[in-house]
């Protein structure tokens, strides 16, 4: 079968030069895509301290705007996933990048909380539409039995993105500290940053094709009558709705333990390192400093563990299958997570922070090979963005409950480390988001070593 090849030789013996070049311009839409979105999570507190009245608390404003993010998020992979069915993947690729680049570094010149959200939202859009082509364009493009370690490699680059920011994040710090940047322009700075990846459309435009795959299929579609992107046929067809529904579920346990639970560990992060420096005696004027350092450290090892995650994932799925190699990450997720939240006490603690990582970050990995697996051709594109940006409306609601809940434990503890240990509880409870998707495995068929589905000639 394809993937007992793809264990035996590596996934990217054989590939031809336009198949590299399909494969590395389609990881890069996806890298600087979650550079875009890391470089966001690590400014908006700061952006929203220059852009609301002095003595304002930021929180509830940033958790606002991740939420309008997430939003925009998900109706951007509705719309381009279904476009990129229609129209092609490479050409609807190229649309949501310069989508993404350009209100990213439209943010930056926010002069106002409501005009910055707005901006987030329609870098939402764009960001929400990458996935899904990305994936789709790699798993028509490339051989049957280099698809999964293809696509577990490309998902691997979000960390990347992700470490890439962090570094930027540290590089501008330094800036400021030196005097070089004043700081109240240095999230300006990174959101221009964030605009860059305008200019791959350029290589987007010149190097990328359809897959040949996808002509043949829209070719005999158009014949036939048969509808492309099409989100009627993906619920009114049994086969379809079941594997839409279900992988909903999957990816939504996924996101939301990653963006309601995983990235609020600066929340916890923060707060705990500086009580342990300020029990070891450091002056009070560097303590913000070193604070924000061990968060930065925080958010690289989390990332770093990550891409390792990634990387086992895709050998997991390989070698056991899908649902079992998912199955068993949900687990880890579920012990990982509250481990982190319930002990983490210090900098030596930050294994707790790369296991919860590794195993966060791994669930992805799955998706990217597991998704475009349940879908055919016509509707892959709209299939897999749906699944996995759909749930980020439901993210979205579990952002605002996370704001919520530590607003909530604020105000209802007495001290400060009473409202760390509630935070602590009550982030740990969430946990049981991941055990959806372990219910959303029992109605998702196993794709190992099986062709792509296909209901159209192609």
């Amino acid at each position: 079968m394809h993937d007992r090849a793809s264990t035996e030789l590596p996934w990217w013996r054989g590939l031809s030069r336009y198949h590299w070049s399909v494969f590395t311009l389609a990881t890069l839409t996806w890298f600087f895509d979650c550079l875009d979105q890391q470089l966001f999570v690590l400014a908006r507190i700061t952006a929203m301290q220059h852009l609301l009245p002095p003595g304002t608390d930021p929180g509830p404003y940033g958790t606002w705007a991740t939420a309008a993010f997430m939003f925009g998020w998900a109706v951007g992979g509705m719309v381009f996933g279904a476009m990129g069915d229609r129209i092609g993947r490479a050409r609807t690729l190229t649309i949501t990048v310069l989508l993404y680049s350009v209100f990213t570094g439209l943010s930056a010149f926010a002069q106002s909380w409501i005009d910055f959200t707005v901006m987030r939202v329609l870098t939402g859009l764009g960001v929400g539409g990458v996935f899904g082509l990305a994936v789709a364009l790699v798993a028509d493009s490339l051989p049957d039995r280099s698809r999964a370690g293809a696509l577990g490699t490309l998902q691997s680059s979000s960390t990347l993105g992700n470490l890439c920011a962090c570094l930027i994040s540290l590089a501008i710090g330094g800036f400021v500290a030196s005097g070089v940047l004043p700081a109240e322009r240095s999230w300006q700075a990174m959101f221009l940053i964030g605009a860059l990846p305008a200019f791959l459309c350029v290589l987007l435009r010149r190097r990328l094709q359809e897959p040949e795959k996808w002509v043949k299929a829209r070719a005999a579609g158009r014949a036939t009558g048969v509808a492309f992107g099409s989100y009627r046929d993906l619920f009114f067809v049994p086969r379809w709705r079941r594997a839409a529904l279900a992988g909903m579920a999957l990816s939504m346990a996924g996101v939301i333990g990653l963006w309601g639970i995983g990235f609020f560990s600066p929340e916890l992060v923060g707060p705990v390192v500086e009580a342990a420096l300020r029990a070891e005696g450091m002056a009070e004027a560097k303590i913000v400093g070193a604070r924000t350092q061990w968060i930065s450290l925080n958010m690289i090892v989390q990332n770093a563990s990550g891409f390792v995650g990634m990387l086992a994932m895709t050998w997991l799925c390989q070698r056991i299958g899908r649902r079992p190699a998912m199955a068993i990450t949900f687990v880890l997720c579920i012990g990982s997570t509250i481990a982190f939240f319930q002990c983490f006490q210090g900098p030596q603690h930050l294994w707790l922070t790369a296991a919860m990582g590794f195993c966060q970050f791994a669930v992805f990995a799955g998706f990217a090979i597991y998704l475009p697996e349940l879908f055919p051709t016509r509707l892959r594109s709209t299939g897999t963005s749906f699944c996995y940006n759909v749930g980020r409306f439901f993210a979205a609601l579990g952002i605002l409950q996370s704001g919520a809940i530590k607003t909530w434990v604020a105000a209802g503890a007495a001290t400060a480390a009473e409202k760390l240990d509630a935070f602590r509880d009550a982030l740990s409870g969430m946990t049981v988001v991941f055990a959806v998707g372990l219910v959303a495995l029992l109605f998702l068929p196993e794709t190992k070593g099986q062709p792509l589905p296909e209901d159209v000639a192609v």
